[in-house]
């Protein structure tokens, strides 16, 4: 394993993300933090608890996976994309790095600037509400986990886009609705039998399930359930980078 390269892709995205601190960390807590201001204080005049849980409360693990998952795919996407825009990436592909290496420094960047993200969302939350967490190990996995998976789906889709509309698309207009309908400020205990089949569809639910476990020791959905999946995402993400750095496809090209 060439542990120089991996860290020298690592500390070219680490630095980017340094340099643009306002851009990747001070405005994904910003905006959740609004998002906790009107939800917790809008909603949560009216709707008090949910399964015993204070509105304002409920609604911290939601938020902190909003943002995990959108940083996540972001960064890994943007990281990937601007060397094949640029045409830098044809230095990378002729260095002597491995697929596992590329994918550690660009994955492994993205996956903790978004853990970074999300912990200082758990922090800020703290000043909001007073926070329980049950399983403080498991939030830890599942918070790593997911920031993990989905950066190496962040990666796949920079490979994948041939534009910036491309890249922007999946996260606009897939993940940000699945991630607000996969019971970020709501239990999908609350919604009628057949709308809560139709959601048992959506992965994002698994994980904002699993993720709200580790706080209060309650889910819509088996915790084991949640932590599968993940696992099942992440091993399909890595199976379809292999194969794309491997055959160039849409890099060489």
């Amino acid at each position: 394993m060439n542990w120089h390269a991996i860290r020298a892709i690592y500390r070219f995205e680490m630095a980017r993300t340094f340099r643009t601190v306002v851009q990747s960390i001070l405005t994904p807590v910003l905006t959740t933090s609004l998002y906790f201001v009107v939800f917790g204080s809008a909603i949560g005049s009216r709707m008090t608890q949910i399964d015993g849980i204070p509105f304002s409360a409920f609604i911290v693990p939601g938020l902190i996976m909003l943002s995990v998952l959108n940083e996540s795919i972001g960064n890994a996407s943007f990281g990937i994309y601007f060397p094949k825009w640029s045409g830098t990436i044809y230095e990378l592909l002729s260095a002597p790095v491995s697929t596992p290496e590329i994918v550690l420094g660009y994955v492994g960047a993205a996956a903790t600037k978004s853990v970074m993200v999300g912990s200082i969302i758990l922090a800020t939350s703290a000043f909001f509400v007073p926070l329980t967490v049950l399983h403080p190990l498991w939030m830890l996995v599942f918070l790593v986990l997911t920031a993990l998976t989905f950066s190496l789906f962040g990666f796949l889709l920079g490979i994948w886009a041939t534009s910036w509309e491309k890249l922007q698309f999946v996260p606009a207009l897939i993940i940000t609705p699945l991630t607000f309908l996969g019971g970020s400020f709501y239990s999908i205990d609350m919604l009628p039998p057949v709308w809560r089949a139709v959601t048992l569809f959506n992965p994002v639910v698994y994980l904002i399930s699993g993720f709200r476990w580790s706080f209060y020791g309650q889910s819509d959905v088996n915790p084991l359930i949640s932590f599968s999946l993940v696992v099942l995402i992440m091993s399909a993400s890595l199976a379809l980078i292999s194969w794309m750095i491997r055959s160039g496809w849409r890099l060489r090209h």
